[in-house]
């Protein structure tokens, strides 16, 4: 085989190596079920971008796509006074958490919960349901965070002992 003969070879390497990998598209950032609800949870947040309402509910839309890199990218593109809203901040929490961050999600949890204790505030600005959520995540990033954990997804078996101890409950029995 001549020279001419390995040209036509690598050019027809080269064309099959083409067509294969020209037939892979790239994967979506959220899945064809919750396109609709996104595109318009996304135009509603442009639309205003300081109403901590719907950026919350933009990233928690975000989190149910399994894309917490974009539900972070929506909170931290917000307006300071946006992402101090104890509920945005306690879905950046989440975020984090599902995106291996656990020592940054404990810390944004702290904040949820200091901001729902603060004593300055003349109206409550946390619901029951953040105030306990906030608490018991918490507790959990602590034993996480205490067993050195930072992704829970790549350590099953730390993150299952890390849940164990934070719901651990004591109880105590009269002995008679």
């Amino acid at each position: 085989m001549g020279l001419r003969g390995w040209n036509v070879a690598v050019l027809l390497a080269i064309g099959a190596i083409w067509l294969a990998g020209s037939t892979q598209r790239e994967k979506r950032v959220v899945g064809d079920a919750h396109t609709d609800r996104v595109a318009l949870l996304e135009a509603q947040a442009a639309a205003s971008p300081s109403d901590p309402a719907r950026v919350r509910e933009l990233a928690q839309a975000y989190l149910d796509a399994r894309a917490p890199g974009m539900a972070l990218a929506a909170i931290e593109r917000a307006p300071e006074a946006v992402r101090a809203e104890p509920a945005v901040d306690h879905l950046y929490a989440r975020a984090l958490l599902d995106q291996g961050r656990a020592a940054e999600a404990l810390a944004a949890e702290r904040r949820v919960l200091a901001r729902c204790a603060d004593p300055a505030l003349d109206a409550p600005v946390c619901s029951t349901y953040l105030i306990a959520s906030a608490t018991r995540r918490a507790e959990i990033l602590e034993q996480l965070v205490s067993l050195g954990v930072e992704d829970a997804n790549a350590h099953p078996e730390a993150s299952s002992l890390a849940y164990q101890n934070a719901t651990r409950q004591v109880s105590f029995s009269a002995a008679r």
